[in-house]
Formats: structure tokens, sequence, C-alpha cells
């Protein structure tokens, strides 16, 4: 792979409005006569926990954050593409591939982390439900986050098991599972072969529910380009040349985070599921799982969006992210 600088993304506002999901407006669309089903289905905000920082304290017995007594923003130091603290370090490149239409742009985030807790997640709202969504930069600033990027959108569907922070907050196994465990591990796993309760009991602190796993072993894994992460209408398929958002393990504590913007000739085309894994493993990964992409594909790192999603410089709401507090 080569480097080189890409034509610089616009910079977009820091605050920015709350956009419709236009993949589920289409559904809506489409389907006539259901349109009232589709608009709850899919549309229509479910809260089930309404404050999810007071229930994960609850949960928890004790306040949340990893670092809460403020020791890391004293101790950090930050530049432009790196971020240092007792708790967390963060490296942030660009690599650049091909030309033309042809160019893929990705950008690479290197994060070693002192305790695998320092990783948390947040929801959309500092809610939990289906179709509550926020942009990445929404999210991470209500955090106060250093560096995020895009969950696996869990409130799209109703199924998968959703532990975030050590909390339970869905058991409905379904696909193809990541755990990141307390002790610095990270396994891909089936979600219908166990219960949220049994990994929290095994010491899993996240997980993800999206997939599929990319590379294992250290190999590009095979049959990834026919899988299909839900069935349900309205997500079949993730195939094709997309923008991706993917996470590696290099080693315990140490992740790497790539998302590759898409749809955009001369900037980005985006890459496939194989093309998404050669890159994780040219970075070191053992272990790669591909996470929820096209527009929801979003880093952001220091108070600024990284990358440019769909060429446009702007988000699209999504449900959840993963972030390092600042």
């Amino acid at each position: 792979m080569t480097q080189q600088p890409p034509p610089r993304p616009p910079r977009p506002r820091r605050r920015l409005r709350r956009t419709l999901v236009a993949s589920a407006l289409a559904l809506v669309l489409a389907l006539g006569g259901g349109t009232a089903w589709a608009l709850d289905r899919f549309v229509v905000d479910h809260v089930e926990i309404a404050d999810v920082q007071a229930y994960e304290a609850e949960q928890q017995g004790t306040t949340t954050g990893a670092s809460d007594d403020g020791a890391s923003d004293e101790d950090a130091t930050v530049t432009d593409t790196t971020y240092a603290s007792d708790d967390a370090a963060v490296s942030i490149s660009t690599v650049v591939t091909g030309s033309g239409d042809d160019q893929v742009t990705a950008y690479v985030a290197d994060v070693t982390l002192s305790d695998a807790t320092v990783l948390r997640s947040a929801f959309a709202n500092n809610q939990f439900g289906t179709n509550i969504t926020q942009t990445t930069s929404e999210m991470a600033e209500a955090n106060d986050a250093v560096f995020a990027v895009n969950g696996d959108y869990y409130g799209f569907r109703d199924t998968g098991i959703v532990i975030r922070n050590g909390v339970v907050y869905r058991d409905e196994g379904a696909r193809e599972g990541l755990a990141f465990y307390a002790d610095g591990t990270v396994e891909v796993h089936d979600e219908t072969t166990t219960t949220a309760d049994e990994l929290v009991a095994a010491g899993v602190w996240n997980t993800l529910s999206f997939g599929p796993a990319i590379v294992e072993d250290g190999e590009v894994v095979d049959g990834i380009e026919d899988v299909e992460v839900d069935t349900n209408v309205g997500n079949h398929s993730i195939q094709g040349d997309q923008p991706r958002t993917a996470v590696g393990v290099i080693d315990d504590n140490h992740l790497v985070f790539v998302v590759v913007d898409g749809r955009s000739p001369g900037y980005s085309a985006g890459v496939d599921m194989t093309e998404l894994a050669e890159i994780m493993q040219s970075l070191g990964a053992t272990t790669a799982y591909n996470l929820d992409g096209g527009g929801s594909s979003t880093m952001y790192f220091d108070g600024e969006l990284v990358n440019d999603p769909l060429g446009t410089g702007t988000e699209r709401g999504t449900s959840d992210i993963l972030y390092i507090e600042g």
C-alpha cells in the first residue's frame, strides 16, 4: 500500500442536525399500504431506556466512566493526528491506493489501551431503543470523546446480543458477533450458542452485532462476499464497493479502526468485503470485524470529523458509537 495525501474533505460544522435515514424513507414509500407499519418499524423512535448513563450506574452499582477522575484530561497530549494519556494512545493516519475513479481513501486509527474498559460505547441521545439516531460527532461531543467511530447500528434491528460498558441491553442472539473482554482479549462468537448473561459472567465488556468477521487467525475469511447480516426487509446485502468501518485486533488492548470512504469517484470508490479484509490484514490485524457502513461510516478525532462521508461532509444519523474519553 502506498501513502499519499488525499484531497482534504471539507470540515463540517461540529453540530449537525439529525437527518432521517434515507433507506427507511425509501422503504416506506415502496411499501404503500404498509406505510403505517413501516413507519413504526423503521422510523418512529421506540425508547426502552430513557437515561442510559443512570441505568448503567444503577446496574454497575458505581459511577460510570473509565476515567471520571479526570486524570487523563490533565495528563493528555494531543496533536492533529495523535492523542496520548495514561489511559490510551491514538494515532490517526491516511492511506490512499489506486487512482482516478478507482482511488480508495482509508482512515486508520491505531489504538492502544491501558485497560480494555477505556474503550466505551454510547447510544444516541443517551437512550436505548430502536430508530433513535444522532451523528457520530454529536454522540462523541456529548460524551467528551477524543476519538470515536460509528458502531453496529443496533437500533435498526431488534435482534442481536447488546452488551455495552459491561451492562446487558438486549439478549436476542441472531448472528456472528464480536465480544470485547475486560482482560483485553477480543473474540468472534456465534450469538445463537450463548446468552448475554453468560458473556458478562465470562468477563465481556462490549459486544457488537453486525459483521461478518473478515479476518480470523490472520487470514482473510472465505465466503465473506456472500454474507447477509440480516434477513429482514431493508437490510439484506452488504456486498459491493461501499464505504466501510471495521475494527481489528493486533494484540491484547491493541486495536486498529479503519473507515473507508466510498461512493465518491476520484476521491474514494469504496471497497468490497475482501478488500476491507486485506486492508485489515496489512495493518497486522489477526482478527477483524465489519461494522455498519455506507453513510454511517464515520471517524471522529479531537473535535473534528476525520473522513468525508459519501463525499458530502455530512454525517448520517446512527444509533451508537465506540469511543475513548478525552
